[in-house]
Formats: structure tokens, sequence, C-alpha cells
């Protein structure tokens, strides 16, 4: 077992983050993230992973009471996600929950040593570290991250699980608001975080474990899919407005839907209009929330542009997941966390009492303060094209195939970011031929969708599924044309996939793809800094996988020109 993390001696940075794809200098960073938090909110989220991987070692075939397997499942989850980029950045949050993954390990372990009486066993330091004030907390911190396994090639894949295992987290997560969840999948997060203390398993076992991540990967998105649409109905194809009404309004960034549901509950009838921001645009698509005459449209653009927008909307911002920016002090006070995020010195909205709806009077309240938004633009954009509906025109899709009015599908789908190379995409939409459509999801859309590309026999350029959280719909979709046209091979599909990523929950949909048996996926801008060249040589040989040049030169590369 890993004993490596109790050493104090290594030569450690004062922080080492390279999960996202935005790490300095393409590298890690070392001082403080990119996406600004903190060196030591930092490492008190890999303090908090590694707790986590002691509560899964005991865990791991053990027989645990339902009320504490259920507890655990949630919390292992819930602290997965609380880790991901840009979604919490506030000491105290992490502080009380190692204290909270202490006391829940050492309680899983009194049954694990209960069901091993007299059996010898070499407990893995994150299994037995003990401590309860912040300074330990700290000083342990800094030599329990990513640097703690030596071997390159074993800490790259270590990370790429933990890292599949945190965007699987997000899908799970999401799913359990509204009452779906997969012991399977729990199960198997756990089995997943004990492996990476086991310096027993080869490179190749840890390849095992990343591809079986991706298995669970389709599974949890199908999860996902499932409580949604079960909940809200199947998406269908609407126009979004993307201007403003003459009233106050909160704007719901973030991808929770039961947080904008309760919100809209909430605010019905009291003069306040709710906009979305960002990831949160799909919501328009759902047949439920079509009701609400309060419900205006989309306001602004992806994540990133946040600190301009948000400045511009005039009212509170209630953030629901990961996307946070640090925010600005032109707006600071008019923002609202809840769920998994935080940012200190922000006002956050806790969970309702005994599963009750969350109370959003506070924030209904300050609405009502505030001036109506500041127009950005104005007009219409038009989703929805989720795999039921695309599934509904198939055969309309499959005669433009056919008759050669659609050459190619591209999937463009992931996440948009800050760095200027991800004009990028904006310049490989527009420069498409005619006879190609784009299906996304994810805010990367927003480098091309509202581009005037027109159509194809009715069918738009670009047909937007949804959130990153329905990734799922381009897979049903595929799988679904593959069916169609009888083929054996989802790569014999005119589809090619030039995806951007930012963040782990782009890692799981990545792992999702691969388990399908989709090759030749390009990734932008930059590859994933996790990856070692080896690990990325594998990727490449097994999968094809590829990253991107120039719009010139990757569209001769695509279409064969």
């Amino acid at each position: 077992m890993n004993q490596t993390a109790s050493n104090p001696d290594i030569s450690q940075p004062s922080m080492f983050c390279f999960q996202c794809q935005e790490s300095a200098g393409g590298t890690g960073c070392t001082i403080k993230g990119v996406c600004g938090k903190p060196h030591d909110v930092a490492n008190l989220q890999d303090l908090l992973i590694y707790v986590l991987k002691g509560i899964s070692f005991f865990s791991v075939g053990t027989e645990l009471p339902e009320a504490l397997d259920r507890r655990a499942s949630v919390f292992i989850m819930d602290s997965l996600f609380a880790t991901i980029t840009n979604a919490n950045f506030d000491r105290n949050v992490f502080v009380a929950k190692i204290r909270e993954a202490l006391a829940l390990r050492d309680e899983v372990r009194r049954h694990w040593e209960e069901q091993r009486i007299g059996a010898a066993a070499e407990l893995p330091d994150a299994a037995v570290w003990q401590a309860d004030d912040e300074a330990s907390f700290d000083a342990k911190a800094t030599f329990v991250g990513v640097l703690a396994t030596a071997d390159p090639d074993i800490r790259s894949l270590r990370e790429l699980l933990t890292y599949g295992l945190k965007g699987m987290a997000a899908y799970t997560y999401h799913a359990l608001q509204l009452d779906h969840s997969n012991p399977q999948i729990d199960l198997f997060m756990r089995r997943a975080l004990a492996a990476t203390l086991d310096d027993s398993l080869t490179a190749d076992d840890l390849v095992g474990l990343v591809m079986e991540a991706g298995k669970y990967g389709v599974e949890a998105m199908s999860l996902l899919d499932e409580a949604n649409t079960g909940t809200y109905g199947h998406p269908e194809v609407t126009k979004v407005n993307i201007g403003v009404r003459n009233r106050p309004g909160i704007l719901i960034s973030g991808h929770d839907l039961k947080d904008l549901e309760e919100l809209l509950q909430q605010t019905e009838g009291t003069g306040v209009d709710v906009y979305t921001h960002s990831e949160m645009l799909p919501a328009h698509y759902y047949p439920a929330f079509k009701k609400y005459d309060h419900f205006v449209g989309n306001y602004g653009n992806a994540w990133w542009l946040q600190t301009t927008e948000f400045a511009a909307f005039n009212g509170p911002i209630l953030m629901t997941t990961n996307c946070i920016v640090p925010p600005k002090a032109s707006y600071k006070d008019r923002m609202y966390t809840t769920g998994n995020t935080g940012f200190s010195g922000v006002r956050h909205i806790p969970e309702g009492p005994d599963g009750q709806p969350k109370d959003f009077s506070e924030i209904i309240a300050h609405a009502k303060r505030c001036e109506a938004p500041t127009e950005l633009e104005s007009g219409e954009i038009v989703g929805g094209f989720a795999h039921h509906t695309v599934t509904s025109i198939a055969d309309q899709v499959v005669e433009a195939v056919k008759t050669g009015a659609i050459k190619r599908f591209f999937v463009m789908a992931g996440c948009d970011g800050r760095m200027k190379s991800r004009t990028y995409y904006t310049d490989f939409a527009r420069e498409l031929p005619r006879d190609t459509v784009i299906l996304t999801a994810g805010c990367a859309k927003y480098k091309y969708n509202k581009l005037d590309l027109g159509d194809i026999g009715g069918i738009p350029r670009v047909l937007d599924a949804g959130q990153c959280n329905d990734s799922y719909s381009l897979a049903v979709i595929a799988l679904k044309l593959k069916e169609i046209f009888g083929l054996e091979d989802i790569n014999d599909l005119p589809i090619s996939y030039n995806i951007a990523w930012y963040e782990q929950k782009a890692v799981i949909v990545l792992l999702a793809l691969l388990y399908l048996g989709v090759k030749n996926i390009h990734l932008g801008p930059t590859l994933p800094a996790f990856l070692s060249p080896n690990v990325a040589k594998v990727l490449i040989e097994k999968f094809g996988i590829g990253g991107i040049t120039t719009v010139e030169e990757d569209m001769k590369m695509f279409l064969g020109a």
C-alpha cells in the first residue's frame, strides 16, 4: 500500500493541481490556481480526497448497515463533486468536510474490523491518519496530493481515474436530487478510489479501471438522463429569448434543474423574473418549465464571461454548481451560492430541512430591490435537440445523409474557456462546409450557437442537445444512427469528434465515449496536462486520441480535402 504521502521529506510546491485545461504553463498550478483557487484550499481538497480513499479502503468488501452504506455513498459523491474545478473556493467548507470524512472513515472501519477478526492487514496511511485541528490539516495536506505518487505514469493513470470519478459524481449528484440512484455506480467509485492507494497495481491494471470508469460513466449519464426527462419531460425544440424585460430578475447559473424548479415556484407571482446563464440555458428546452411566464430567457454567454455579464445583470445571481469565477466587487454582494458551490464572503443558501425545498426568500427579496437587467443582446437562439427529438426525426436525418444533403456530422461538445486560442472553435464552425451538421452539448456551444449557419432541409446546422450533463444524448444519437444504417462499427458513421474540454465532467464523457468504442476523438485547445507522455501514447495508439492544430489543417484532416 502507498505510504509515500506520510513522508514529510518530499519536496513539494505550495500546491499542485493539473486537473483542468487551463493548468498553468500546460503543466500544473503551483502557487495559485488559474481558476482562482488559493493554494490552501487546493491542498485541503487533496486531503479530503485522501481521506475519501481511506473510507473507500475500509468499505470495499465490507457489509455495512444500509443507512451507513448510503451515507458513505452520498458523502463520497458530494465531496468529489465539491472538488471539481470552479465549484467551491471556501476553505471552511473543506475543513468541515475533512472532519466529517475522518469520523465517517472511523465508523466504517469499526465494521471492517468486526468482519476481519484476527486477520492481519497492512493499512495505508489514508486509512489511519488522524488529526482534528486545522494546522494539522494544512501540514498533512501538503504531502498527500498528486505529487505523492512518484512514478509519472502511475500518477497519470491514478489522476485520470480520479478525475473521471469526479465527473461521474457530478452526474450522480444531480440524479440524486431527483431521487434517482444506482448502488452499483457508488460501489465502483469506492473500489476505484481504494485502488489508487494500492502500489501493487500495474499501469495495465489502472488502464483497466479507467476503461471500467467509462462503462460506469455511461450508466451515470443514463441515470441522470432518466432523472431529468422523467421529472421534467423530454427536451423539445425551443426558441430561447436572449433579450430582457423591464422587471427585476434573478440570474441562475450552473446545472442543477431541481434548484431552478424550486426558484421558479417561489418567484411565481412576485414580480421577479428568472433568467438562465451559461450551462443553465438548456433548462428552457424542458416542457415542465415552459408554464412559468416569468422564466424569461437566457442572459449572456459561457461561464468565463460572468465577471462582466454578472455586473451588467444588476440583480442577484444564484450559482448552483461549478462554473464560479472569483467574483468582482461590482456584484459580489449580489451573488449567492447553494449546493456544492461556495466562495468566502458570498451568501450561501442551505438545503431545506428534512428534504423540504430550499428557502429562496432572501434572494427574491434582494431581487426586488434591484434594477432590471441591462440588455446585452436581443433575438432568439434555438435548442432542444436531445436524443428523443433527434430520434423522432431520424428518418429525415437518414434521408438527408442518403441523398448527400448531409455529408458529415461534427460532435463539437464540451466546455468553453478563457484561452484566446478557443476562437479556433468559432472559426472551425464558420468554415465547415454547408453540408455538415454540428452536434453539441455543454458551454462549448457559445463559441458558435449565435452564428447564422443556416439549415439543411429544415434541419438546423447546430443541433444543441443541452448541458454537458446531457452529453449522453450525443452517444444515444450516434448509437441510433449506427443501428439505422446497419453498421457493425460506430466509427463507420459519418461523424467526427472535435471536442473542447475544460474540467472533469469532460473527462468522464471522454472515457464514456472510449468505452462505447468511439475512436479518433480530437481534444483541444490542449491535451490534458495530467496525461504523461507514455499514457498519452497509449491513448493515441489504441484510441486515436489527437489534439488540434489550425482550422485549415484540421479541416483537411477531418474532411480528407
